[in-house]
């Protein structure tokens, strides 16, 4: 069987003898160049924070964001085209108004994630179309609790304690596997509270941030819990400055073992 996309690659709906779909892997490959993404979810609410890359220095510090809600309750971390990733969130937002003007309540986390994957997933079964250069990591908290989910490219989604996407996805994953294991050792099944996982998300970012290659960043991150009434916001910035202080501080000490 052939391993490469030659002649199968030209429409989204054509397999492969191996049965590929090239067209979703290449979509694949847009997200893992993509600065990381990462969720977390804690025993009080969610964490959403993502690398964003920084390609001119000529850019206003805090355009350009990849994290947007999707209603009062839900956040949407974007790891891939940036286009993309603003079009998939004005459609969870449609989507978010038309649930609450149809069934008069909020959303639920988990219908929302459902209806955003069947979107992408109608476009990996149509040649006219391509597929979404994205994989989205959507959180919140609704009347079952904090809720955590990871939309593929070829619209496939599931629930998590924690993920990550993008470039340095697979240490950012070794890490967050660490917290959570961590925290179940000690008894705390919901997982940490949403004011220790700033400091976790900020340590990992700035660990999987590779100085030598990539450009500089910006630090984005928002936040669904208690403290921010059950609504999606940006996490404040006096907490924001101390979770960045402790990863730099963090990744230095980590440099001098070495």
């Amino acid at each position: 069987m052939t391993s490469i996309g030659t002649g199968y690659d030209l429409s989204v709906s054509t397999y492969s003898p191996d049965g590929r779909l090239f067209q979703v892997e290449y979509a694949n490959k847009a997200v893992e160049a993509a600065g990381v993404a990462i969720g977390l979810r804690c025993s009080d609410g969610v964490v959403l924070g993502v690398e964003r890359l920084l390609h001119s220095k000529l850019l206003v510090k805090g355009a350009n964001r990849r994290i947007a809600s999707l209603d009062e309750h839900i956040g949407i971390a974007s790891a891939g085209l940036l286009a993309d990733g603003k079009h998939l969130s004005r459609r969870g937002r449609e989507e978010a108004a038309s649930f609450r003007e149809n069934y008069n309540s909020p959303v639920s986390v988990q219908i929302l994630a459902d209806r955003i994957s069947a979107y992408l997933q109608a476009y990996t079964c149509y040649g006219s179309v391509r597929p979404f250069g994205l994989s989205s990591i959507i959180g919140g908290v609704d009347k079952t609790g904090p809720r955590l989910f990871c939309i593929e490219p070829s619209g496939v989604y599931y629930g998590y304690r924690a993920v990550a996407s993008g470039k340095g996805k697979a240490l950012a994953k070794t890490e967050l596997e660490k917290v959570v294991n961590k925290a179940l050792e000690a008894g705390q099944e919901g997982g940490i509270t949403c004011r220790e996982a700033i400091d976790e998300v900020a340590r990992i970012i700035y660990l999987v941030h590779d100085d030598n290659k990539d450009k500089d960043f910006e630090l984005e991150m928002t936040w669904i819990c208690e403290e921010s009434g059950n609504k999606h916001a940006p996490v404040p910035e006096d907490l924001l400055k101390a979770a960045e202080e402790k990863a730099k501080a963090a990744l230095e000490e980590g440099m001098e073992e070495d």
